[in-house]
């Protein structure tokens, strides 16, 4: 198994804590794991995007120029990165502030409403974890178990008030991509 992913939106968005978190999930289940952030020039609003690469064997290289799944939250992470995803990626697309459909039809897309399931929840914040959620049914690179275990691992100690929330959006977001059974 090697599953390649590229997470793309705005700074501030928790893009860059969805690629950690993930790692984590990775790890924990023994897996071999490369987590390769990439940030704008300004953090809160500029471009911020990270590859997760996870695998049953050595990695050989940690740059992926197109990346077999992506969750993008963002209209010019869309914009950007959708073109480069192979045939028959498996797509997260924030649909909440990405109202635009791509003329591809060599992808998986599920576009779940994430910022809107966080409202909804009670905390806008969390919409990376329910995209983050969603991509990790789609894909089943990791166990929802592993990924909510490694919250604890990934969440600062300072933050640790907001683990619970964190869970309930990656439930949520697991839940919002239909079983393909």
């Amino acid at each position: 198994m090697y599953k390649d992913v590229i997470i793309a939106g705005f700074g501030g968005q928790g893009i860059i804590f969805a690629g950690k978190l993930l790692s984590y999930a990775g790890l924990k289940e023994g897996k071999e794991v490369v987590f390769y952030p990439s940030y704008g020039a300004e953090m809160r609003g500029g471009t911020a995007n990270c590859t997760v690469i996870i695998s049953d064997s050595m990695i050989p290289s940690p740059i992926v120029s197109f990346p077999s799944g992506a969750i993008v939250m963002s209209y010019p992470a869309f914009d950007k990165f959708l073109p480069r995803v192979k045939k028959d990626g498996q797509v997260v697309v924030n649909a909440s502030l990405i109202k635009e459909r791509t003329k591809r039809n060599d992808l998986y897309i599920v576009r779940i409403p994430a910022n809107d399931v966080a409202e909804s929840m009670g905390n806008s914040r969390v919409a990376n974890m329910v995209a983050l959620g969603a991509w990790v049914h789609l894909s089943g690179v990791v166990s929802l178990k592993a990924l909510l275990s490694s919250l604890k691992d990934v969440l600062s100690p300072d933050k640790s008030d907001l683990l619970k929330i964190n869970e309930k959006a990656l439930k949520k977001g697991w839940e919002l991509v239909p079983n393909s059974d």
